[in-house]
């Protein structure tokens, strides 16, 4: 029989109800901060690898046998890349799960040991573009009838290639990021892929002779597409009418190899937006541009990666060889 007295029941009955709201606040507070602590491409990647998994046959949890007859089963399908890829996301699952994790046995990693050592490949590059690279493709651009598209590809190029764009970045520009000086133009992006903590990304563009001026090729397509708020850089349709969505990513790729094939080209198959940040990279190398400043205009967080693209950019004119062959000269006898 309950003696307590209505009042009293009912305030409990309040409390409760407010204790429970807010667990449910905290809850999803907490799984909102879990979610925003891991990129949304990374979420993506993790869910392709266990959908794989999956559709092998393995279920989750699951045991150090059962991973490493996965491993087995596709050492010779999968890049040894992708492979560690689908072990890092099995490997999260069960972390986040709070049971037992199996990619952490030895057995699992010996193995996955032994399969980069035996199908283990170099990565494959995009191929780096050079300044001569990019006069081309903006002279045949220009040599094309005047149209919104190709004003806005010719800013696509310049800007991505001087501006050491990633394609996200450059099809996440809005127009209120353009920030106009008179020495020429910054753009300011919240975030980018290596900025996850939002601290902001900002590349100057300062003016040039217009032929090869991103910010002027900027503010020519604007004024043709007659934009001035959201994306900039926008799809086109074949009757040249511009949409108000932004570019998908996938479509710059496919801009370059365009590109590559009318300039004829003999790499069109090793183009890809990240050819525009390598090529600014080696490009400003083999020109003797100063470490720090390629660094602060690619936004590179590791000094290990800029070396690695100078060294790239140098490694015919900086090399022992030539200095071993210039010396050689002196010893031959003339011919």
């Amino acid at each position: 029989m309950n003696t307590k007295p209505p009042k009293m029941a009912t305030d409990l009955a309040l409390r409760n109800e407010e204790s429970n709201q807010i667990a449910h606040r905290e809850s999803e507070s907490l799984r909102h901060y879990l979610q925003a602590a891991t990129s949304d491409n990374t979420r993506k990647a993790y869910r392709s690898a266990i959908r794989q998994f999956e559709k092998w046959g393995g279920r989750l949890p699951t045991d150090r046998d059962t991973v490493v007859r996965y491993l087995l089963a596709r050492a010779e399908s999968l890049n040894a890349r992708t492979l560690d890829l689908h072990l890092t996301a099995i490997s999260q699952w069960h972390h986040y799960q709070g049971v037992t994790d199996p990619v952490r046995d030895p057995l699992v990693r010996k193995t996955m040991e032994g399969i980069r050592r035996t199908h283990g490949q170099p990565k494959r590059k995009a191929k780096a573009l050079r300044l001569e690279h990019i006069a081309q493709m903006v002279d045949y651009l220009r040599c094309l009838p005047d149209s919104k598209k190709k004003h806005r590809d010719i800013a696509l190029v310049l800007t991505g290639f001087f501006g050491a764009f990633r394609r996200s970045e450059l099809v996440a520009i809005q127009i209120s990021d353009l920030n106009w000086e008179p020495e020429g133009l910054i753009i300011r992006l919240p975030r980018s892929k290596t900025d996850q903590q939002a601290a902001g990304l900002a590349r100057a563009l300062p003016f040039g002779t217009p032929g090869c001026c991103p910010a002027t090729a900027i503010k020519a397509w604007m004024d043709s597409a007659e934009i001035d708020s959201g994306p900039l850089f926008r799809p086109v349709n074949r009757w040249d009418q511009v949409t108000p969505r932004p570019l998908n990513p996938g479509a710059i790729n496919d801009l370059l190899k365009t590109l590559g094939k009318a300039c004829q080209f003999d790499f069109v198959p090793e183009l890809s937006s990240h050819s525009f940040r390598r090529g600014l990279s080696t490009s400003a190398a083999r020109e003797r541009v100063d470490f720090e400043l390629i660094k602060k205009q690619g936004g590179w967080k590791s000094d290990a990666t800029v070396w690695e693209y100078i060294e790239e950019g140098q490694q015919l004119s900086n090399n022992a060889s030539l200095i071993l062959m210039e010396k050689l000269v002196t010893l031959i006898d003339p011919v």
